[in-house]
């Protein structure tokens, strides 16, 4: 495992799960409540590794909705935005997350399919491919009970301060998704910045919360209501994970 990444193809990484992960009490605790955290998830050094790819590129892409459409933007075309269109901009953002379903956050995405992963010199591609292999997937089938996961799909994300994500379930008709996971890659965070996972619970209210944390793997059965909350302005890094769904 190198140590230091920069660009997107500028490292390799060996990714390997970290030794004794206890599969059949994560299991265990998965069944009873369709959700385990699974601390030190990586080997030694993998996750900072991670997390200082993630920090050096500059090809991430701001993502937001409005309404059912897909917003996408780089990172040239909003520095080229002028004070009143980006204000113009964060207002219509909040404006659609006070009622509905909304989200903003930066993404580089890891594609689905096995032929373009595989020509891909990517490290996120190599993370997905990886995922997706013989150890960490039958690792993943069993902490989940289920047999049938071919693959693992992925995207890195950053979350910068006032971006968020509202109540969802993951729940789409044709995706085959089993469970929704994040590698959490924060190595410092402090609970009052917000960006915190949280489940909701039955009275769309009280549930619990994970702060974001450097090498922790979180697991949850597709169909839980989950968000993320507000990153406050006093945030001085951003928070920083591989997401994706385990699926059929």
């Amino acid at each position: 495992m190198t140590g230091r990444c920069g660009g997107a193809g500028a490292c390799v990484i060996r990714f390997a799960l970290a030794p004794d992960l206890d599969s059949a009490a994560l299991a265990e605790e998965f069944a009873a409540r369709g959700r385990v955290v699974v601390e030190n998830f990586l080997a030694d050094g993998q996750a900072q590794a991670l997390h200082d790819l993630l920090k050096a590129r500059q090809d991430w892409k701001q993502v937001l909705n409005s309404g059912d459409k897909l917003v996408e933007l780089d990172r040239q075309t909003r520095a080229s935005l002028t004070d009143p269109q980006r204000s113009d901009l964060d207002d219509a953002v909040y404006a659609g997350a006070r009622y509905g379903f909304q989200y903003r956050y930066e993404t580089i995405r890891v594609p689905d399919d096995a032929s373009a992963r595989a020509q891909s010199d990517d490290p996120l591609a190599a993370y997905a491919r990886w995922l997706s292999s013989d150890e960490p997937r039958e690792f993943l089938r069993t902490v989940v009970g289920d047999p049938a996961i071919r693959f693992a799909d992925a995207q890195g994300t950053a979350y910068s301060p006032g971006d968020f994500l509202t109540g969802h379930d993951d729940a789409v008709e044709g995706k085959n998704r089993t469970a929704a996971y994040v590698l959490g890659l924060s190595p410092m965070w402090r609970p009052e910045w917000g960006g915190l996972l949280l489940f909701h619970g039955e009275d769309g209210a009280s549930g619990d919360f994970l702060v974001p944390a450097l090498n922790r793997l979180t697991l949850f059965r597709v169909g839980q209501p989950h968000s993320v909350s507000l990153v406050s302005r006093a945030t001085p890094v951003r928070r920083y994970s591989i997401t994706g769904w385990l699926r059929r």
